[in-house]
């Protein structure tokens, strides 16, 4: 298994695992004989605890962001390997995806159960005029909206993030390509080579035979014209 992927592997399910315990934290908040005592304590003290468990929340979403990050960076990384290890790394990665989209339902839940609950809290507590002041309810209002354009940065900041982690999983694939192409036009290079080295062994051995060939038609020319003069001289001599 590649170890790159094991990496992302380790580090999806230490998320995964704290997003889990952040989410039952979360959902404990607000609910059972706790929601009447809130409604006979101060507005301010139920903003702070409506606005925690948004912190919370908040936490949880952001986290589930960069949990879909790693998976799809496993799911990149898985992609480039042998398909035989591929096929057993995507079957993991649609048990992790599945694991992960319960998750975001259950966060869904959760920030939907808080809005219902944070407004009932706070009708109770506008309900009771005696105990909040005008002056109070302005902080409250004030509070809620700082709140809010909180929550709206945070998103944004989040959003751009992703949008940039996009851009570099889409490079990342870009660069695997390329370096595809350049392992494939590196092979043909190598067949080429080995193509030439054979080339130059046989025009090696034909020069070979060719010298050796002139030098056995030298020898044999210096032979017959050795055998020539001997004739000539021994006509000669005989007259």
């Amino acid at each position: 298994m590649s170890e790159v992927f094991e990496g992302y592997e380790r580090q999806y399910c230490e998320l995964s695992a704290n997003l889990s315990r952040k989410c039952s934290s979360s959902g404990l908040l607000l609910d059972g004989g706790k929601k009447e005592q809130y409604i006979f304590i101060r507005v301010w003290r139920i903003v702070l605890l409506s606005e925690e468990k948004m912190q919370k929340i908040s936490e949880v979403k952001a986290g589930l962001d960069d949990a879909d990050v790693l998976i799809r960076k496993m799911d990149l990384e898985a992609r480039s390997l042998q398909p035989s290890v591929k096929a057993v790394l995507l079957a993991k990665l649609r048990e992790y995806k599945a694991d992960l989209n319960k998750l975001k339902r259950e966060v869904k839940k959760i920030s939907s159960g808080n809005q219902v609950s944070r407004e009932e809290l706070l009708e109770s507590g506008m309900a009771d005029g005696q105990a909040v002041s005008v002056d109070q309810r302005q902080r409250l209002a004030m509070s809620t909206e700082r709140l809010n354009q909180s929550s709206d940065r945070i998103m944004e900041s989040r959003r751009t993030m992703l949008e940039t982690e996009e851009v570099g999983v889409s490079i990342l694939q870009d660069l695997h390509h390329q370096r595809d192409s350049l392992l494939h036009s590196h092979k043909k290079l190598h067949g080429v080579d080995d193509a030439i080295d054979k080339s130059k062994k046989i025009l090696t051995a034909m020069s070979r035979r060719m010298s050796r060939n002139k030098l056995i038609v030298g020898s044999v020319i210096a032979a017959l014209v050795l055998a020539i003069i001997l004739i000539l001289y021994f006509k000669l001599s005989h007259h």
